[in-house]
This record gives C-alpha cells, structure tokens and sequence, in this order.
C-alpha cells in the first residue's frame, strides 16, 4: 500500500471539503457529509463510533437542568456532532435553542452561552469541576437505544478502483494492534493517563459498524432531514 496512493492529513472538515472538491479520492469524512457530498459511497467494516459513552463529544454547562438550556456554542470542528446535539433537542428535548459558533474554547464558549458543545482532544482534557457534562452518545443511545457512528471513509463514485489499492479494514486492523504505540505517544500531549487513554480506544471507541451501529446511523439521518438539517436524504450506499 506504502507508494501505490499519496496520504494527505487534514482535520474531518478538511478531509471533507477535499473530496467535495474531488481533490482526493477517498477520505474518512463526517458521517453528515455523506449526505452533503454528491456521488460518493461509504466503504464497510470501517467506521469510527461507539455503542456507549464515546467522552470526547460533550455538552458542558453551569446549569445542571438540560432543560434550562437556551443558548449553545458549538465547536467549529463539529459538523456531525452540531447536527447530533440540534436533533437531541429538538426531536427528545422539544426545544431549540439558540445556536453559535465558536472556536473550542469552553470559558469563552459559556461565557455568552448556557452550553458548549466541544469535541476531540478538547473534549476529553478539560477540568471538569462545577460543570455538568452529558455525553452526546450517551444521550443518544438513552432515548433511542442504539448505537452511534461519527465518521466513515466515503469514496468518490468514480474512483472506487483506485481507491481500493488501500485496504482499509487492514489498515484499520494494524492501527489497533499498536494502539499502545498511540497511547504513550498522546499521554504527555492530551495529559491523561495511560489506562485512561486505552479504555477510550478500547472500549469508548469501536472501529467496525454492525446492524446496531448502522441502525443509528439510518435513524440520524431520518431525524436531521425530519428537522430540517438536511436538504435530502439519499440511501446508504456502502461498497
């Protein structure tokens, strides 16, 4: 594989914008997007999501009452995750708040805002002292029990053949099996233990989508076009 594609880094969005621009072939996107960007298929056996409690996307406020909420920041690297928190308010809740959009910075985030909306890093490392925290697919899977995926790798439909010189369900294999080459890489960066960091890759996360994952995803969609956060809803297309 090492040679035979060319890897580009880039944070979701990106990698989203490039393969709408058809500047990649492939990318692991949010799994919104895959409803956004024209003429592409989601690859199976891969995925990235959780049956539980995933920790690294969160609502924090002061308020412990979710029902007191009225305002919410949302983190500007989410797009799965915004879509996510505006149909558990709107669909479980039955309210909607008012929405912003910040930079992740959560003392600025509650400063003009009841909630903030924060994922990734951000998400897992700040204190979490006088603040209530929901885990969004916690409350996901409270009021619809069923699982949640975050990002899968989309292919452009014309491009399916090349993409395949990857093998991602291998790629995906190898990445596990050094995970605790990846834990002692990110314990001084993100300062969170190395138990704490394995129970997150192993039991927070999990990487292949069965019926139940996928289940969630079909119903994610259904209710983000319900709520008027799509514009459309097309099939799961999954080669």
């Amino acid at each position: 594989m090492r040679g035979a594609v060319e890897f580009v880094e880039a944070v979701p969005a990106k990698c989203a914008q490039l393969l709408s621009e058809s500047a990649v072939e492939a990318a692991l996107v949010p799994v919104i997007e895959y409803q956004r960007i024209p003429n592409v298929s989601l690859v199976a056996d891969v995925c990235v999501g959780t049956k539980n409690d995933v920790r690294s996307v969160v609502l924090v406020s002061r308020d412990a009452d979710i029902q007191n909420i009225n305002s919410v920041a949302l983190d500007e690297s989410s797009r799965t995750s915004a879509t996510l928190v505006k149909v558990i308010f709107r669909e479980f809740l039955q309210c909607d708040p008012e929405w912003t959009t910040h930079s992740p910075n959560l003392d600025v985030m509650l400063e003009k805002n009841d909630a903030a909306l924060i994922i990734g890093d951000p998400g897992m490392t700040f204190s979490r002292e006088g603040l209530k925290v929901w885990d969004m697919a916690g409350l996901w899977q409270k009021y619809t029990g069923l699982g949640f995926v975050f990002a899968m790798w989309a292919i452009r439909d014309g491009a399916v053949e090349e993409a395949w010189k990857v093998n991602f369900a291998t790629a995906r294999d190898e990445g596990f099996a050094r995970r605790q080459e990846i834990i002692e890489y990110y314990e001084p960066l993100l300062r969170l233990s190395q138990d704490s960091l394995r129970h997150y890759l192993e039991e927070n996360i999990c990487f292949k989508p069965d019926a139940h994952l996928l289940a969630g995803l079909d119903l994610y969609y259904k209710l983000a076009l319900k709520h008027g956060l799509l514009a459309e809803l097309k099939p799961l297309n999954i080669i």
